[in-house]
C-alpha cells in the first residue's frame, strides 16, 4: 500500500472526500514529524509508538573495501507496534 492507496483507504472509511483524507494524512503525517524533531513520543493506544532513540558510536565495515570504519552516533525514529496490533498481523493469513 503506498500513500495514494492509504489515502483511499481512509477516504472509504471515514467517508471523506480524497481531498480531505489526503489533507488529514499530511497533518498526521507533520504532527508525528513535529513532535518527533523535538524529541517527543507520540503513543496511539492499540497502534503503537514513535519515538526518538539515540544510536550508540559503533564499528562497522566497508562493504567495498572491507576496511573496517567508525560508524557515528546517531538519533533514529523508531516505531513500536502494540500488542494489539502485533495479534492482528500474527493472526492475520
Amino acid at each position: 500500500m503506498n500513500k495514494q492507496d492509504l489515502v483511499k483507504a481512509i477516504a472509504t472509511e471515514a467517508g471523506l472526500s480524497q481531498a480531505d483524507s489526503k489533507k488529514a494524512l499530511e497533518a498526521f503525517e507533520n504532527a508525528v514529524r513535529g513532535a518527533l524533531v523535538k524529541g517527543e513520543t507520540v503513543t496511539m493506544i492499540g497502534f503503537g509508538t514513535f519515538s526518538v532513540v539515540q544510536r550508540s558510536a559503533r564499528k562497522g565495515v566497508n562493504p567495498a573495501s572491507g576496511k573496517p570504519i567508525q560508524i557515528k552516533a546517531k538519533k533514529v525514529a523508531r516505531f513500536k507496534v502494540s500488542s494489539r496490533l502485533a495479534e492482528d498481523v500474527a493472526k492475520s493469513k
